[in-house]
């Protein structure tokens, strides 16, 4: 074979070479290819799947709502309806009858709880939640009513219709009622006693008109202990002494007060790695949109507690014995 012939041929082989190799690069491909998107589609799939699953709870939920709202306002008729036959301004007196028996009736539910468990349990637990109403009222007062736990929340004044309907809530499943100022901006409620007066009875005020309750325990904004007031806090304690409200701090934090968010597993070894050491534990919680991961630890918090030996959880009232990091006045 001529050398011509041989550099042809040569030639020829390594063209099919290349071929065989971009052949199977392609088959390669039209594998993968398929593959990858299948993928892709799989995970978009169980994306979209889980967006649905969330929108499907948030529909149950405000069904939920709406149908207990549906009941609740049949019922405030009925009630208007017989109460008012003997009043002139019937609807008017029968709504403020209704309203002041359903704070009647929580209020017996929760002294005759607090009664009950005074003597009989060792170790007290009183779950708090400050800053509300927030989006995360409704879970949390669905959580609490799962496990039949009562507790007590610290709010402050806001005033749209799903706040003033949080509050009814709170009122009405047998929680207590507190107050923790209704701007809660330190500088302006600890300017003066006045202005902390001014505030105080702000919010003491919407309390009553909203829900009937006229609240008489306190949560300091930052606590008795707080060092933003420029003002001694004994004078902020020793007002609110005169008018007959009882102030409460904490001895357990959650720890989600600040900026960061903590994780389910150190919330709940905040709130219950001490409780046993305590006759009575004050737990500090946050009721506020930033604090999604309170409300995720909340169950294992009550189960946690529910499960220790002689322990029950109580809601606060006027007559339990205050936790207090200052004295109400100075010696």
């Amino acid at each position: 074979m001529s050398e011509e012939n041989q550099q042809t041929h040569a030639y020829r082989r390594r063209r099919v070479q290349a071929l065989k190799k971009l052949i199977i690069l392609l088959l390669v491909l039209s594998i993968i290819t398929p593959c990858i998107l299948c993928m892709v589609l799989f995970f978009r799939v169980n994306t979209l799947n889980r967006r649905i699953d969330m929108l499907t709870l948030q529909l149950d939920r405000l069904a939920e709502d709406l149908a207990r709202q549906e009941e609740e306002t049949k019922e405030l008729q009925g009630d208007m309806m017989v109460e008012g036959s003997g009043v002139a301004n019937s609807t008017e007196a029968s709504a403020t009858q209704a309203a002041t028996g359903n704070i009647e009736n929580a209020t017996d539910r929760i002294t005759g709880v607090t009664e009950q468990y005074t003597e009989e349990y060792k170790h007290k637990v009183y779950l708090t939640f400050d800053d509300g109403p927030s989006i995360y009222t409704n879970d949390i007062l669905d959580i609490l009513d799962r496990y039949d736990v009562k507790a007590t929340f610290f709010v402050v004044g806001k005033e749209t219709e799903a706040d003033k309907e949080a509050l009814r809530r709170i009122v009405e499943e047998g929680h207590t009622l507190g107050m923790h100022s209704y701007s809660h901006k330190y500088k302006d409620i600890y300017h003066s006693v006045d202005d902390f007066a001014e505030d105080f009875w702000r919010l003491k005020d919407y309390l009553y008109e909203v829900t009937g309750v006229d609240s008489r325990v306190y949560r300091f904004p930052g606590g008795s202990s707080n060092t933003v007031s420029s003002i001694d806090m004994h004078e902020f304690a020793d007002y609110l002494d005169t008018q007959g409200i009882v102030f409460f701090d904490w001895n357990i934090s959650s720890g989600d007060a600040g900026s960061t968010l903590l994780d389910v597993d150190t919330l709940v070894e905040n709130c219950t790695g001490d409780i046993v050491t305590k006759e009575a534990s004050v737990i500090l919680m946050h009721d506020s949109a930033g604090k999604h991961t309170t409300v995720e630890a909340l169950p294992i918090i009550i189960e946690n507690i529910l499960a220790l030996e002689d322990t029950v959880i109580l809601p606060i009232t006027e007559d339990t014995e205050p936790v207090q990091h200052i004295k109400k006045s100075k010696e």
